[in-house]
């Protein structure tokens, strides 16, 4: 049985990643340090399995990711942790830089130094595998997508945190020799998605019968990516990646913002309408953008087409249908997440 040390998984994307890989047979230790977006609710499932071994902590704790690489022996790494969501980034950028970039530091020093006592087979087989964002390439024109060769260019202080992480991991792999592999994501959406982004933000909004804001315009366009398409392609490049690569994962969903908003507000209209009948695109409301709010983003996957096969099952009116179920079904978890410090505001507008 593979064991795998997972970073970041009682977040969004981490917690999908860690309740899949169990499912499938692999051990999983599960370092994240439960700050606002980690929660354990999305592991409760877990709770009685031997092969999740959750340990709450932080990734810039040296000593103790060093007893947990020593005590668990993983054959992988891959890290999630992170500081992720761009509004919190521009109201306080410090605290992205000290987990983005010094705690994946630390991390990756842990990491090589495991690596190098291992037997040379295990050393061989090992790999970091870090988790990054379509965000470190910057904003696109109307046409063109991201590739793995697009530089870097990112406008906001997530991005930057997330841009320097990415160098720090390619520079273990070219000074030290240590097999990592890269992936940088589209916007991702599903289950367990913490209610401050945009998608489950709209959906707890409008069933509260409160304004939908909408940045700008709303005619920002991303790409959007189911989060289970999204840990598949991550598991696919840990099987099969070239080590040092980088693999960019779309979910070949491009959509602006607006969009977004008035699907899901047809959606919840059909499954859960509102007492007075009206629509509620109604409660669409057009609030100032944010500083340095990226334009376009879209991602060219194809790289991860051709060498590993790998293409998403998820069409977005698919997977945005199963989003917005998810979310009718399961209120508890959403108002147990309310229940926190979050209260479903719009921030990051300088």
């Amino acid at each position: 049985m593979p064991t795998w040390l997972v970073t970041g998984g009682a977040g969004f994307i981490g917690g999908n990643f860690v309740l899949g890989a169990v499912a499938q047979g692999v051990k999983v230790v599960n370092l994240d340090a439960l700050t606002y977006a980690g929660n354990l609710d999305t592991l409760a499932s877990l709770d009685s399995d031997p092969n999740h071994v959750f340990v709450q902590g932080d990734i810039g704790d040296p000593d103790l990711v060093g007893r947990l690489l020593a005590e668990h022996r993983p054959d992988a790494v891959i890290n999630f942790a992170a500081e992720s969501h761009v509004d919190r980034s521009i109201d306080g950028p410090a605290a992205f830089v000290q987990t983005n970039v010094v705690g994946t530091l630390s991390l990756l020093e842990k990491a090589r130094d495991y690596w190098k006592a291992l037997e040379p087979a295990a050393r061989d087989a090992f790999r970091f595998l870090h988790v990054s964002t379509d965000e470190v390439y910057g904003t696109l024109g109307e046409t063109g997508r991201f590739s793995e060769t697009t530089p870097y260019a990112p406008n906001s202080p997530y991005s930057a945190s997330k841009a320097a992480s990415d160098h720090l991991v390619r520079a273990f792999h070219h000074t030290y020799g240590l097999p990592v592999l890269t992936t940088n994501c589209s916007n991702n959406y599903g289950p367990y998605h913490f209610p401050e982004k945009l998608i489950p933000l709209v959906i707890a909004k409008a069933l509260a019968g409160e304004p939908l804001p909408v940045y700008g315009d709303g005619r920002q366009v991303r790409d959007w990516l189911f989060v289970r398409d999204h840990c598949d392609a991550i598991r696919t490049v840990l099987e099969r990646g070239r080590v040092g690569e980088t693999y960019n994962v779309g979910g070949n969903s491009e959509k602006q913002n607006i969009e977004v908003v008035k699907t899901i507000c047809r959606l919840l209209d059909e499954r859960r309408p509102r007492e007075d009948g009206q629509p509620r695109e109604s409660q669409i409301a057009f609030v100032a953008d944010r500083p340095g709010h990226d334009r376009r983003y879209a991602i060219d996957a194809s790289k991860l087409k051709n060498e590993l096969g790998w293409e998403p099952k998820y069409t977005f009116e698919r997977g945005i249908a199963e989003t917005v179920d998810w979310y009718l079904d399961n209120q508890v978890w959403v108002q147990r997440v309310l229940d926190g410090s979050y209260r479903l505001e719009r921030i990051g507008q300088g």
